[in-house]
C-alpha cells in the first residue's frame, strides 16, 4: 500500500492541527484498514486486533458470524480465553446488544470478565476481552468503522469462496450439526427421563423433588437453546437467503438499466446450510452480471425454489440468445455447482433469451466427488486412514510403509482436494462419502 497518501485534514478534532504527528496517525490508520482489507479470514482478526489495540488495548479479540457457518468463531489474543471461549457465550452477547445493552461486563471463556462488544450490519458480533478499565467511548465511532469493514470483507470472501473452500466447509458444518444435534437429543432424552422420574409421586420428599424438577427444567431448556444456536449458526432459512440475495443486486437496479425481477421462494422451504446458500447468492450474482453484458437486454427474473432435497434456481433473460455455458463470468458459477453436486442446465432461443436452470443439493453432496479427486489407490487408503483418525505412524504400521512415505503421499492429497490441513481433508473425504 505503498501509493496511498496521508489524508488532509484536521485531526483528533481540532480545526487547525495539522503536524506531522498528525499526518502519522491518519497515515497508520489507512495502513491498517488496508491491511484488514486484504487480509485473508485466517488473519483478518488479527489484523483487526492489531488497528483496535491503539484505541483500545485488549487481551483478546472474538468475532462470531453467520457468514462462515463452517467455523463461526474467529480469535486473535490470549490463548487462555480464545481457546475456552465458545459460541454460546457469544451469542449470549450478541442478545443483549440488540436488547440495546452497553456491553462492560460478560461471561467469556467460563468466567465474567472485562468486555466490550459491537454488532456490525452484517449481524456478526464482535467482543473484546480484558479491557481493564480503559473506556471505549471515546473510540466508539472508530472501533465501530473498523468493526463494519471487517464484517463485510468477511462476507464478501465468503461469498467468493473457492469450490474447495466451499466443499470444505460444507463438510464441517454439516458434522459439526449432526454431532451437535445427536448430542443434544441424548442430553434432552436423559433429561424428559429425570423428569418423567421426579415427577412420579412415589418420592417422599416434595422438596427435594420440586428442586430437582426446577433444575432438570432449566437444564432442558438451556439444552434446547444451544441447540437452536447452533442450528441457526449453520442455516439460514431460505428467504432471508434470498432477501439477500435482492440486496446484493439492488445497485444493477438502482444505477443501471437492466431490470431485475424476484419471484421469492416459498416461506416454509426448507432453510440452506450456510455454503449452500452462499454458494446460491454467488451463482445467481455472476449469472446476472454476464448476462448485463450482453446488447439488447433490459430484464432478468430470477426465481427459488426448494424441492424439499435441492435449492433450485431459474435465471432467465430477455436478450439475443447467444448466453451459454462458455460465457466469460459463468467459470466460478459453474465451478461452485459442481463442488457441491450440483447441475446446471443452459437453454437458448434466439431472439427471445437465455434461461438458465441450477440444481444444488441441500444436503453435502456424497457420490462423484471422491472419483473427481484423481487420487491412486494408495493416497485413497491413506485418506481412508486419516478419516478414521489414524496417526501417520499407525498409517505406517497399517499398510507397512515409512512415516515419510506416508507424508508424501498426504501431501499429494492436499494438492488433489485443494486443502491445507489434516482435518480439512478428513472433512472433505467424509463429506465424499470416502469412510
Amino acid at each position: 500500500m505503498t501509493s496511498l497518501r496521508p489524508p488532509t485534514g484536521p485531526v483528533n478534532g481540532s480545526s487547525g492541527e495539522r503536524d506531522g504527528g498528525g499526518d502519522s496517525a491518519q497515515l497508520r490508520l489507512v495502513s491498517a484498514i488496508a491491511r484488514i482489507v486484504e487480509a485473508p479470514l485466517s488473519t483478518i482478526v488479527a489484523a483487526l486486533s492489531d488497528a483496535v489495540s491503539a484505541s483500545l488495548p485488549h487481551q483478546a479479540l472474538v468475532v462470531l458470524t453467520q457468514d462462515c457457518t463452517g467455523r463461526p468463531q474467529k480469535k486473535a489474543g490470549d490463548p487462555e480465553i480464545t481457546e475456552k471461549v465458545t459460541v454460546l457465550e457469544m451469542d449470549a452477547i450478541r442478545r443483549r446488544l440488540r436488547d440495546g445493552e452497553e456491553i462492560r461486563s460478560a461471561v467469556l471463556a467460563g468466567r465474567e470478565r472485562d468486555v466490550r462488544a459491537w454488532e456490525a450490519a452484517t449481524g456478526a458480533v464482535l467482543a473484546l476481552c480484558g479491557t481493564g478499565a480503559a473506556s471505549a467511548r471515546p473510540a466508539e465511532a472508530l472501533i465501530q468503522g473498523l468493526w463494519e469493514i471487517t464484517a463485510t470483507s468477511i462476507r464478501r470472501q465468503v461469498d467468493g469462496a473457492s469450490p474447495a473452500e466451499l466443499v470444505d466447509a460444507n463438510a464441517v458444518s454439516t458434522e459439526r450439526v449432526r454431532v451437535t444435534t445427536e448430542l443434544t437429543e441424548r442430553h434432552a432424552t436423559d433429561l424428559e427421563s429425570l423428569l418423567a422420574v421426579l415427577r412420579s409421586r412415589d418420592l417422599d420428599d416434595r422438596r427435594t423433588r420440586v428442586s430437582a424438577t426446577e433444575l432438570a427444567s432449566s437444564a432442558l431448556v438451556r439444552t434446547r437453546t444451544a441447540n437452536d444456536v447452533m442450528m441457526a449458526l449453520s442455516e439460514e432459512p431460505v428467504v432471508s437467503a434470498f432477501s439477500r440475495l435482492r440486496t446484493d443486486l439492488r445497485p444493477l437496479t438502482q444505477y443501471g438499466r437492466l431490470d431485475v425481477q424476484f419471484i421469492e421462494p416459498p416461506a416454509k422451504g426448507r432453510a440452506l446450510p450456510g455454503e449452500v446458500a452462499h454458494a446460491a447468492r454467488s451463482i445467481v450474482r455472476s449469472a446476472v452480471l454476464a448476462m448485463n453484458e450482453q446488447e439488447d437486454i433490459s430484464r432478468v427474473r430470477v426465481q427459488w425454489d426448494c424441492d424439499g432435497k435441492n435449492l433450485l434456481i431459474n435465471i432467465r433473460d430477455d436478450g439475443p440468445g447467444a448466453f451459454d455455458s462458455t460465457t466469460p463470468g459463468l467459470h466460478q458459477a459453474q465451478a461452485n455447482v459442481a463442488a457441491l453436486g450440483g447441475e446446471v442446465g443452459v437453454k437458448q432461443v434466439p431472439g427471445w433469451g437465455t434461461e438458465l436452470d441450477v440444481r444444488l443439493p441441500i444436503d453435502a453432496s456424497r457420490s462423484e466427488a471422491v472419483d473427481e479427486w484423481n487420487l491412486a489407490p494408495r493416497e485413497r487408503e491413506v485418506l481412508r486412514l486419516v478419516v478414521h483418525g489414524k496417526k501417520n505412524r499407525q498409517i505406517a504400521q497399517e499398510l507397512f510403509i515409512s512415516e515419510n512415505t506416508v507424508k508424501f503421499h498426504l501431501t499429494q492429497i492436499y494438492r488433489k482436494l485443494g486443502v491445507g490441513s489434516r482435518s480439512a481433508a478428513a472433512a472433505v473425504a467424509a463429506a465424499g462419502g470416502l469412510v
